[in-house]
C-alpha cells in the first residue's frame, strides 16, 4: 500500500523531516516514489513546504497518510478541501469555505498565540528573577554568618575581660601551697638518699684496699702470657715468609703475560659507568621538574582566565557566547547548567546558526 509519511533527515538533536509518497513496505529511510514537501518543527519559524496539487494527486488515487501527515494536512486545511471535492462542490465554493475556514482559524488563534521569541523573552525574564534571587539568598545567609562569627567574638572578648572572682583567688592559692608542699617533700626524699650513699661508700673503700694485691698478682700473670703469645707469633711469620716471596713471583709473571691490564682497565670503566648513569639521572630529574613547573603554570593560567555560565545571569551568558569564538568558549557551560536559554545559545553557537 502506498503512504505519505515523514522521512527524517538533519543530524542529531536537530531534525527535519520531508514529506514522501512511498510504500509502507520500505524503510523509512529507504528508497521512495517522489518527495512532496518539507516540515522542520525544530527551528524557531518552522517552516512548512508542500505542493499541494500532488498531495492531492496521491489522496485521490488511495495513497493513505500516516497519523503525524493527516494533522499537518488538517491543519493545513487540505483535508477539508478534499472532503469538499469528495462532495461535488465546484471550485469557487471550495475556495469560499476554505477561505472562511481560514479566517475563523486565525481569530480563534490571533491574540492567544505566542510567538517563539517571546516565548524566549519570558524565559529569560523567568530566569533571570530566579537567578537573582539565588544570588539574594547566598548574600543574606552570608551576612548571618558574619554576625554569628562578630557575636562569638565580642562574647570571647567580654570573658576575658572580666575580673577574677574570689573563688578563682582560693584556687591559685590553693594550687600554691600544693606546689609549695610537694617541694618540700621532694627536698627531704634528696637528703635522705645524699646519707644512704654516705654510708654505703665507706665499706666499698676498705673492699678496695683488700683487693688491691691481689689485682697487681693477676697483671703479673698477664704480662707473661703476652710475652709467650709474641714468641709464637714471630716463629709462624719466619715459616710464612718464603710463600709470600713465590705468591709474588707469581703476581710479576702475570704483570708480564698483561692480565692485570685487563682488570685495571674494567674497573677504571665501572666508575665511569656509574657516573653517566648518575649523569642520565640528573637529567631526567631537571626535565620532570620543568614538565611539572609547565603544567602548573598551565593550570593556573586557566584557573585565572576561567569563567562559567553559572556565574553570570541568562543574558550576560548568552552575548558572552555570541560573542566570543568557539576555541574559546571551551568548558565554558558547565554540565550542571540548567538554564534552557544559555544551552539553546551553546547548542545553536555549536552548529554555527
Amino acid at each position: 500500500m502506498i503512504t505519505l509519511r515523514l522521512q527524517r533527515k538533519g543530524r542529531k538533536k536537530r531534525p527535519f523531516y520531508h514529506i514522501v509518497v512511498a510504500d509502507n513496505r520500505a524503510p523509512r529511510d529507504g528508497r521512495i516514489i517522489e518527495r512532496l514537501g518539507r516540515f522542520d518543527n525544530v527551528s524557531e519559524n518552522k517552516e512548512l513546504t508542500y505542493d499541494e496539487e500532488r498531495i492531492i494527486h496521491w489522496l485521490k488515487i488511495g495513497a493513505q497518510p500516516s497519523n503525524t501527515v493527516r494533522n499537518i494536512l488538517k491543519g493545513e486545511g487540505i483535508m477539508y478541501k478534499m472532503h469538499l471535492m469528495r462532495w461535488g462542490k465546484s471550485e469557487e465554493e471550495i475556495e469560499e469555505a476554505i477561505s472562511e475556514w481560514r479566517e475563523a482559524k486565525e481569530a480563534r488563534s490571533g491574540e492567544e498565540s505566542v510567538s517563539r521569541k517571546e516565548q524566549q523573552k519570558e524565559l529569560l525574564k523567568a530566569e533571570e528573577k530566579e537567578y537573582k534571587k539565588q544570588v539574594e539568598e547566598k548574600a543574606a545567609a552570608a551576612a548571618k554568618e558574619l554576625e554569628r562569627k562578630k557575636a562569638e567574638e565580642a562574647k570571647a572578648k567580654e570573658e576575658e575581660e572580666k575580673p577574677q572572682t574570689p573563688a578563682g583567688e582560693i584556687e591559685a592559692a590553693l594550687e600554691e601551697d600544693k606546689k609549695s608542699a610537694e617541694e618540700e617533700s621532694k627536698a627531704e626524699t634528696e637528703s635522705a638518699a645524699e646519707e644512704e650513699t654516705k654510708t654505703e661508700a665507706k665499706p666499698e673503700t676498705e673492699a678496695a684496699v683488700e683487693e688491691a694485691p691481689a689485682k697487681e698478682e693477676e697483671k703479673e700473670a698477664e704480662t707473661k702470657a703476652d710475652a709467650e703469645e709474641a714468641a709464637e707469633v714471630k716463629e709462624e711469620k719466619k715459616e710464612a715468609a718464603p710463600a709470600e716471596e713465590e705468591s709474588e713471583k707469581e703476581e710479576e709473571k702475570a704483570s708480564a703475560t698483561g692480565e692485570p691490564e685487563e682488570t685495571k682497565t674494567e674497573a677504571a670503566e665501572e666508575p665511569k659507568e656509574e657516573k653517566k648513569a648518575e649523569a642520565d639521572v640528573d637529567v631526567e630529574e631537571s626535565e620532570e621538574k620543568e614538565a611539572k613547573a609547565e603544567e602548573s603554570d598551565t593550570e593556573d593560567e586557566n584557573e585565572a582566565s576561567g569563567q562559567v555560565s553559572t556565574d553570570m545571569n541568562a543574558t550576560e551568558a548568552i552575548d558572552h557566547i555570541k560573542d566570543t569564538p568557539l576555541e574559546e568558549l571551551e568548558g565554558f557551560v558547565p554540565e550542571d547548567e540548567d538554564r534552557v536559554t544559555v544551552q539553546r545559545a551553546w547548542e545553536s553557537k555549536q552548529s554555527g546558526e
